[in-house]
Order: C-alpha cells, then structure tokens, then sequence
C-alpha cells in the first residue's frame, strides 16, 4: 500500500526562483540516490509563485526518505520567510495515472 501527499503553497514574487531552485535540488538527490518506492512531482503553475507537491511513498514502514535528504533540509530552511501563503498538505488516493501502473483499487 502507498502514500500520497499533496503540498500546496505560495511564495511571495521576489522569492519563487530561489524557492524553485531549492526544489530543483531535492528532484536532483532523488534522481541521485533513487530510493526505492518514491514518486515525487513538483509543479509550479502558470501564476509563477504556486507551488503543488506530489509525493508517493509505496512502503508505509520506517521514515519517509525524502525527508532525510540534505536537499530537503535546506529547503525547509527559512521556507516561511519564502512563503506568502504557508504550505498546506493533504493525503490523496489515485484514481487513475497514465503511464504509471494502475492504483491499487483500480478495477
């Protein structure tokens, strides 16, 4: 069984670029370590200081590995001065995907 949160938030306008750099960091340790059973999706929507999250996490035991990332950590670092709006995260549950495999309640 996995998990899937969504993070939503908005930074204020002079701070978006670093914030997107600061993700593009935590997507590069992943591509780096590839930890087993990690999903992860960062967008930034078309009004520029948006920022959703998407991670999946498929084994439920022991610590999520995204958060143990140093690329994580420095992200986290001064994140409320960065933000306009704070994050805001919430559990999902896939009904669909293309290409990935299909959802384990799928028919």
């Amino acid at each position: 069984m996995s998990k899937t949160v969504i993070v939503r938030y908005k930074t204020t306008a002079d701070r978006a670029d670093e914030n997107e750099g600061l993700v593009r960091q935590i997507s590069g340790e992943l591509t780096a370590t590839a930890p087993d059973g990690v999903r992860y999706t960062a967008l930034r929507p078309g009004d520029d200081v948006s920022f959703i999250h998407i991670a999946t996490i498929e084994a439920l035991e022991g610590s999520n590995p995204i958060l143990t990332l140093p690329a994580f950590t420095r992200f986290q670092e001064k994140l409320a001065q960065r933000c306009e709006e704070p994050p805001a995260g919430q559990g999902a549950t896939a009904v669909g995907s293309y290409p990935a495999t299909a959802p384990d309640n799928a028919c």
